[in-house]
C-alpha cells in the first residue's frame, strides 16, 4: 500500500505558500492513491528539539552507553527516520526565511544523519534513497539569475547536500516572489509572482496525472 509522508515547516500558517503547496501536492497525491495512507508532521507548530553537545553524541555512543538525554535523542531519531522508510513519497514545504532554510528543517536534517539507521556504517552509503523526495519550495524574493540577489537563496541549495549522506534527492517546485502581494516595493512584481504559484500549481497537479497515450 503507498504511503505518503507529508510535512510542513512554515510558522505563517493560512498565510503560507509553502503550505498551500504542500497540501495541493498531497491532496493530488491521495487523489492518485485513493488506497494510500498518510503520516503529517508539522515543525513549525512542532519543531523538534536542535541537537545539542550532550543528545547529540547520541549518534556516536552505543545505545547501551547512552544517558536519559541521548536515549531520548536517538528515539526521536529513529521515529523520524522509521517516517521516511515507512514512506514511498516524502512531501516537504520549504520557506526561505532570512535566505536560509528553517531552524526546524535543520534540526529534521540533523536528525536524519544517523549512521546505522539512514547511512551504511562500512560503506557510508545512505538507506533512504529510493522514494520520491519532492519539496514544495516558497521564496518571498527572486533570487534566480540576474536579480539583485542572484544566489542567495541558501535553502534550496543547501538542502540537497544536507540529506545527500542519506541517499535522499530532493527535487523542487518552487513558488518565488511570494512577497510581491504585501510588500508594496515588489507592487510592479505582483505578475511575475502570480506566473511562478501559476507553474508551481501546475507542475503539482501534473506529478501523479496518470499518462496520455
Amino acid at each position: 500500500m503507498a504511503h505518503l509522508l507529508h510535512i510542513d515547516s512554515s510558522i505563517q500558517g493560512e498565510r503560507s505558500v509553502s503550505r498551500r503547496l504542500s497540501a495541493r501536492a498531497a491532496a493530488a497525491w491521495r487523489a492518485a492513491h485513493p488506497d494510500g495512507t498518510v503520516t503529517y508532521r508539522d515543525l513549525g507548530a512542532h519543531p523538534l528539539p536542535h541537537l545539542d553537545a550532550e543528545s547529540g553524541a547520541a549518534r556516536a555512543v552505543p545505545p547501551e552507553q547512552h544517558t536519559p538525554a541521548q536515549a531520548a535523542s536517538w528515539a526521536l531519531t529513529q521515529e523520524l527516520v522509521g517516517e521516511i522508510k515507512a514512506a514511498d513519497t516524502v512531501l516537504l514545504g520549504l520557506p526561505v526565511y532570512n535566505y536560509g532554510a528553517p531552524s526546524s528543517v535543520k534540526a529534521w536534517v540533523d536528525h536524519l544523519i544517523a549512521p546505522g539507521l539512514s547511512v551504511d556504517h562500512e560503506t557510508m552509503t545512505g538507506l533512504l534513497g529510493g522514494r520520491d523526495f519532492i519539496v514544495l519550495a516558497s521564496r518571498g524574493g527572486g533570487y534566480g539569475e540576474g536579480a539583485p540577489r542572484e544566489g542567495w537563496d541558501h535553502a534550496e541549495q543547501w538542502l540537497p547536500h544536507g540529506v545527500s549522506l542519506t541517499g535522499l534527492e530532493p527535487r523542487f517546485v518552487t513558488a518565488e516572489l511570494t512577497l510581491a502581494h504585501v510588500n508594496p516595493a515588489m507592487a510592479e512584481l505582483i505578475p511575475l509572482a502570480d506566473a511562478s504559484l501559476a507553474t508551481a500549481e501546475k507542475t503539482i497537479d501534473a506529478l501523479w496525472a496518470p499518462a496520455r497515450v
